[in-house]
């Protein structure tokens, strides 16, 4: 039976917000066939603008969409899914932390349950976002995969990988917005230490950042490459680098994303 909405989102935090201005905005999918539920009400007043419709039955949104986005917080995804009890959904996109797809399937009760799981990060809040997505369970309908991926393509970078590596992803990019802000702030703490007003050294800084993540985008040099041509002969970027490898900051980013990655898979749900 036809469903009469396309897309169902339980869960209207922050990302949730993000993906659904994304989609609306993108026109790829008109907001009235898109259904929000959540428990709070001011959530769902923040969404109200763009033309969904919204209620606070998550079963009547589950019953009554074709793909069905999971948003909720990984401490609430349990009692979510008990309220869904009994309530059968072939489709479902996730961006619960800590649950694997296995574990989504068991909640679900069916083994015909296909699941996305999907690995957002903070900057999709501004369409600039790095996007790890599994979307496997759907390599037969090409229809479905082009679907799953608009969803998130109104976010960023959508990189399909397979789910044995989500936790890797959680490592670099959905925790590495937390190492660039605290490079970020560090470069501007140096900058003010050293005669800079506070909003000098942060446009300097993150002007720096972007330039050189640009350059890394593209693909005409490689990154070892772009750091040996910021090092050039004789330039006082050579002692810089020297310190940053004397205090073993290689060593100490692995270790951070070492740190994540153990953390994450302690946490999840299999």
């Amino acid at each position: 039976m036809k469903k009469r909405f396309k897309l169902g989102v339980i869960g209207c935090g922050v990302i949730a917000r993000a993906i659904l201005k994304g989609v609306v905005l993108s026109d790829f999918l008109h907001e009235k066939k898109i259904i929000v539920s959540d428990c709070n009400e001011e959530n769902l007043h923040k969404v109200n603008r763009l033309g969904v419709q919204t209620t606070d039955n998550n079963r009547y949104v589950a019953e009554n969409c074709e793909f069905l986005l999971l948003a909720v917080k990984q401490k609430d995804f349990a009692e979510a899914a008990a309220n869904l009890k009994g309530c059968f959904h072939e489709k479902i996109i996730s961006v619960v932390g800590g649950y694997t797809k296995n574990a989504i399937k068991k909640h679900f009760g069916s083994g015909a349950v296909k699941v996305a799981r999907c690995i957002p990060n903070l900057p999709c809040v501004i369409g600039s976002g790095a996007i790890g997505v599994d979307m496997s369970d759907f390599n037969n309908s090409p229809a479905d995969t082009e679907f799953i991926s608009n969803v998130f393509n109104c976010l960023g970078a959508v990189l399909s990988i397979d789910e044995s590596k989500l936790d890797a992803v959680t490592g670099i990019s959905g925790c590495g917005p937390a190492y660039a802000f605290m490079f970020l702030d560090g470069l501007i703490d140096a900058g003010v230490k050293r005669g800079l007003t506070k909003n000098e050294a942060k446009i300097l800084a993150v002007q720096t950042l972007l330039g050189a993540a640009e350059m890394a985008q593209s693909d005409e040099y490689s990154v070892a490459e772009l750091l040996m041509q910021s090092c050039g002969k004789g330039e006082a970027s050579i002692d810089a680098v020297k310190i940053l490898e004397e205090r073993n900051f290689r060593g100490i980013l692995d270790d951070a994303v070492g740190a994540c990655v153990k953390r994450t898979e302690e946490i999840t749900v299999k």
